[in-house]
C-alpha cells in the first residue's frame, strides 16, 4: 500500500559524489574499444607489476591455507614488522598495538576522518588535494575548508592555517608527497604544521602513500616531531612503493584514543585484510631499499622526459619533487581545465586530469602521470607536440 512517502538514502550521502577519475578512465576504455590510440597519462598506478616474491608469497599462504579468519587488525607478524619499518624509517615512535592492517591506504583515510570528525566539524585540506579527500570528510558530515598549498609556502604555513581555520576546525589533512602536484614538504614546514596542530588541540590526518617517490629533499613524517605522535593518524599504502595496487593492502598508524576506534571502523566494515595478502604485504616488506630506490630513479627518468616534452610544447610547468604526476598550466589550450582535458582526449587522444577536480586551486592545469613505459611516455609527448603546434 502506497504511503506518500520517498524512500531516500541517508542524507550523510548527499554531498558525496563519484570520482571524474572514474569517468575518464571509462570514456578511455570506450575509445580503445572503438579501436583508437590513447595515450593514457591519466592515471595513478606504478609502471611495474607486483614483484615475484610478493606473488609468491600470497600463493604460498594459499596453498598452506592461511584463508581462514585473521585478527581484524592483522595477524602479528605483520603488525610486528609494520611497527619496526615505521620506528625505523620513518621516526615514528610505534608499538605494536599502534597498527592496523587495512584495505588500501583508502580505509585507512577513511577511516581516520570518521573517527575524528563530527558532524557540522571543519577539516583544513591543503588544495590541491587527491580528489576522495573531500568527499571523505563531507561523508563524515563536515565540511573541507581548502587552504591553497601555494599561497601557504609563500606566505607561511602557520599564517595560513590561520586564516582558513574557524572555530569548528578539527583536523588537518596533511599530504606529502601530494598528489596532484607533486609538493614535498620539508621538515621546517612540518614543524609549523606541527606547532600549529598543538596550539589548537587539533587532530592530524597524515597521508604518506607517496613516501618512497621523493626526488628533491626527503620524505618526512610529521608525527615523528614532538608531541605528534599522539595527536596523528597516519596512512599509508602498498599501492605505490610495490606495485600492489590491486591487492588493497594498507595500514594506519595512531595511539588511542584514535586506534580504538580505527578497531572498531575496521572490524565493521571488512573485519580486516584479506589473510593471503597479509602474508603478500609482508613479504614485500622485506624489499630491499635498493630496489626501492631503483624503481625511484627509472621514476625521476620519467618525470625529466614529460618535462622536457611539456615544456617543449608550451606548457608551463614546475618541476614535482615527489609522486608521480606532473601539474602544468594548461591555460595555452583553454583555461577551463575540464574543457582543456576533452579537448586533448577528443582531438589528440591524450588522457588527463582536469585539475578542477582537485579542488578550485587547481583550476587552469591538467595532471599528467607518468608512472608509464618510457617509450609510451615518448608518445604522449610527440602527440601533444604534434596537436600544439
Amino acid at each position: 500500500m502506497a504511503t506518500g512517502t520517498e524512500l531516500r538514502l541517508a542524507r550523510r550521502l548527499d554531498e558525496v559524489g563519484f570520482s571524474d577519475i572514474v569517468q575518464i578512465r571509462n570514456k578511455v576504455m570506450a575509445l580503445r574499444a572503438g579501436g583508437a590510440t590513447v595515450h593514457a597519462l591519466h592515471g595513478g598506478e606504478p609502471y611495474f607489476e607486483t614483484p615475484d616474491a610478493i606473488k609468491y608469497a600470497a600463493i604460498s599462504a594459499l596453498v598452506e591455507n592461511q584463508t581462514h579468519y585473521a585478527p581484524s587488525s592483522g595477524i602479528a607478524p605483520l603488525r610486528e614488522a609494520l611497527a619496526a619499518k615505521v620506528n625505523r624509517k620513518n621516526k615514528i615512535p610505534t608499538q605494536v598495538e599502534h597498527v592496523i592492517a587495512t584495505v588500501g591506504g583508502s580505509q585507512a583515510l577513511y577511516a581516520a576522518f570518521q573517527a575524528v570528525l563530527d558532524p557540522g566539524d571543519d577539516a583544513l585540506v591543503f588544495s590541491p588535494y587527491w580528489t576522495p579527500i573531500g568527499d571523505l570528510v563531507r561523508g563524515a558530515q563536515a565540511r573541507p575548508l581548502l587552504v591553497p598549498t601555494t599561497t601557504a609556502r609563500r606566505n607561511g604555513i602557520a599564517a595560513t592555517l590561520e586564516q582558513f581555520s574557524t572555530p569548528q576546525t578539527r583536523a588537518i589533512y596533511y599530504n606529502t608527497p601530494q598528489n596532484p602536484s607533486g609538493v614535498v614538504f620539508t621538515r621546517a614546514e612540518a614543524e609549523e604544521v606541527a606547532a600549529f596542530a598543538r596550539a589548537r588541540n587539533l587532530v592530524v590526518i597524515a597521508d604518506e602513500a607517496y613516501e618512497d617517490l621523493v626526488y628533491e629533499g626527503e620524505h618526512f613524517s610529521i608525527a615523528s616531531l614532538p608531541g605528534m605522535a599522539e595527536r596523528t593518524i597516519t596512512c599509508f599504502t602498498f599501492s605505490k612503493t610495490y606495485g600492489m595496487t590491486g591487492w588493497r593492502g594498507g595500514y594506519a598508524v595512531a595511539q588511542e584514543p584514535f586506534m580504538t576506534a580505527l578497531r572498531k571502523i575496521v572490524l565493521y566494515s571488512t573485519n580486516g585484510v584479506a589473510t593471503p595478502v597479509q602474508y603478500a604485504m609482508l613479504a614485500a616488506l622485506e624489499t630491499p631499499e635498493a630496489a626501492i630506490h631503483a624503481h625511484l630513479e627509472q621514476y625521476r627518468v620519467r618525470r625529466d622526459l614529460l618535462l622536457e616534452g611539456l615544456r617543449a610544447a608550451g606548457l608551463e610547468c614546475e618541476t614535482p619533487a615527489g609522486a608521480f604526476y606532473a601539474f602544468p598550466n594548461v591555460e595555452k589550450i583553454h583555461r577551463n581545465s575540464r574543457t582543456a582535458a576533452e579537448i586533448l582526449l577528443d582531438q589528440a587522444h591524450i588522457a588527463t586530469i582536469p585539475g578542477s577536480v582537485f579542488g578550485a586551486q587547481g583550476e587552469g592545469h591538467l595532471r599528467f602521470g607518468y608512472a608509464l613505459p618510457v617509450e609510451a611516455i615518448r608518445e604522449a609527448v610527440a602527440a601533444l607536440k604534434a596537436f600544439l603546434g
